[in-house]
C-alpha cells in the first residue's frame, strides 16, 4: 500500500496532555469525515512512529503523523497536452488554464480536459494522485486553477472558501462607461425558469456578493478588477449584466444596446469568448500555514483585446 507524503505536527509544550483527537481536529483542522476515513488506514495516524488510537493523550515534543492512502483517478484517461504550471509541490498543483478547455470530463466529453492533462503529467512523474480541483472555471474563462493532491488539502482550502477567506480576483472587460469607479453588487442569483442553463438576479435567489473596481476606462468599454465573496454559477457575468455592463464576448448575457459594438468586436477577430480572466488566487497554504498567492498574466487574446480597445479610444 502506498501513501501520500505524511502530514507532520510536533506537539508544543502548551498542548501537553491533550487528547490526540483534539490535536487532529483543533490544531490540524482535520474534519470528522476525513478523520473517520484516515482511522481505517493501517498507518493512518502515527505518534512517534507507532500507530495510535485517537483517545490517547499526547506529550510535548511528540511527532504526530497523518498518512492518507495514495489514489489515482481511474476513470480519467491520461492525455499528453500542454499545461501551464504556475506552481507545484507535494500538496498542490496550480495551473494557468487556457480559455476553451473544460476542467473535468463530462458525459460525452471524456478527453481534451484539464483533468486528462494533469493525470498524464502525474503519471509521467510517477506520482499517484486523484484529480481534485478545489474550484472550477467556466470553459471560456482563463486563469488560475488550484488542484489539491490529497483529500486533506482539498478539505482545508474548501473550508477556507466556505469561510470567505480565499481571495479570488478576476479581470474582465465590460461594455459601456462605468459611472461608479468601484462598487458592490448584491443581487441574489438563481436559474432562469424559462432557460434553466441561464442565471438571473431574482429576489428568491441565492445570496451573491461581487465587488468591482474600474482599472481602465475606454471609449465604449472598461477593464475592471473583480473579487468575490460567494461563488455562484456565472456570478460575475450575471452581476455585471445586472448593472448594465455585460462582458465583452459574452453572447449569453449581452444587452441589446451593445449590439453594434459587439458586431465591431466580432469583426475585429481579436476575441472569440467572454472576456473574463481569473487573475489572482490567494489562501493559507495547508502545508506551510502561510498566506500564499498565485497570479496568471492576461493571455494573448485578452492582451490583444486590450490593445484594440486602447486604439479605439
Amino acid at each position: 500500500m502506498s501513501y501520500y507524503e505524511p502530514l507532520v505536527y510536533i506537539v508544543p509544550e502548551e498542548e501537553e496532555g491533550f487528547l490526540l483527537k483534539t490535536v487532529l481536529q483543533k490544531r490540524l483542522m482535520v474534519s470528522r469525515k476525513l478523520l473517520s476515513r484516515i482511522k481505517l488506514t493501517e498507518q493512518g495516524i502515527m505518534v512517534n512512529g507507532e500507530r495510535k488510537y485517537i483517545n490517547v493523550k499526547v506529550n510535548a515534543g511528540d511527532r504526530v503523523e497523518i498518512r492518507m492512502e495514495a489514489e489515482v483517478s481511474e476513470d480519467i484517461l491520461p492525455q499528453d497536452m500542454p499545461l501551464h504550471i504556475l506552481h507545484e509541490d507535494e500538496q498542490l498543483l496550480i495551473l494557468a488554464k487556457d480559455a476553451g478547455i473544460i476542467v473535468h470530463p463530462t458525459h460525452g466529453h471524456y478527453m481534451n480536459t484539464i483533468a486528462n492533462g494533469v493525470v498524464y503529467h502525474w503519471q509521467q512523474m510517477g506520482v499517484s494522485c486523484r484529480f481534485r480541483p478545489v474550484h472550477r472555471l467556466d470553459q471560456e474563462t482563463s486563469g488560475v486553477l488550484c488542484i489539491a493532491k490529497n483529500p486533506y488539502v482539498h478539505q482545508q482550502i474548501s473550508e477556507q472558501m466556505i469561510r470567505h477567506e480565499v481571495k479570488k480576483e478576476y479581470l474582465a472587460f465590460v461594455w459601456g462607461t462605468v459611472a461608479e469607479p468601484k462598487g458592490t453588487i448584491t443581487g441574489p442569483i438563481d436559474r432562469d425558469p424559462e432557460q434553466p442553463h441561464v442565471r438571473i438576479v431574482t429576489p428568491d435567489g441565492y445570496s451573491a456578493v461581487t465587488h468591482y473596481e474600474v482599472v481602465e476606462q475606454f471609449a465604449s468599454a472598461a477593464l475592471v478588477r473583480i473579487w468575490l465573496e460567494t461563488g455562484r454559477t456565472h456570478q460575475i457575468r450575471v452581476h455585471m449584466r445586472h448593472i448594465g455592463h455585460p462582458l465583452l464576448g459574452d453572447k449569453m448575457y449581452t444587452l441589446p444596446q451593445f449590439e453594434a459594438e459587439a458586431e465591431g468586436l466580432e469583426a475585429s477577430g481579436c476575441l472569440s469568448r467572454q472576456a473574463l480572466h481569473a487573475h489572482r488566487l490567494g489562501f493559507q497554504h495547508p502545508g506551510t500555514r502561510e498566506w500564499t498567492e498565485y497570479r496568471a498574466p492576461l493571455p494573448g487574446d485578452l492582451s490583444e483585446l486590450h490593445r484594440w480597445l486602447q486604439e479605439k479610444s
